[in-house]
């Protein structure tokens, strides 16, 4: 059996290293412009869905979901195939190890998707 084939569907790594690096970078110049967008600002509710109703924050945002989920995956992702074996949890350490995998993925799709409505209902 093909090591990568089991630890990464097919990749080498490579593309979720980059990935966690990227959507770091994302979510960091998303948290820090809110940072400074609410220190700088006298923030009212007015304020606050003026910044949301424009189309560049929106987008803004929806990059910073996107990653925030690619981020959170690949993470759990790792530590599950790490730290969730049968070699460590016993003879059903594959099930539980599959069960976490399929509930991160559907908590995170499920945010994603609330997300997006949240983000252009408004």
């Amino acid at each position: 059996m093909n090591v990568t084939s089991v630890t990464s569907y097919g990749r080498n790594g490579l593309a979720d290293w980059l990935v966690q690096r990227v959507s770091a970078i994302v979510l960091l110049a998303y948290f820090l412009f809110l940072a400074l967008y609410i220190a700088f600002n006298d923030v009212t509710f007015t304020v606050w869905s003026e910044l949301f109703a424009q189309t560049w924050m929106r987008v803004f945002s929806m990059m910073a979901l996107i990653s925030l989920c690619a981020h959170a995956w690949i993470g759990l992702w790792g530590v599950s195939t790490d730290y969730m074996t049968a070699r460590l949890m016993g003879a059903k350490g594959n099930t539980i190890r599959w069960m976490f995998q399929a509930a991160v993925a559907v908590v995170t799709f499920t945010y994603l998707i609330w997300g997006v409505q949240i983000l252009w209902s408004v």
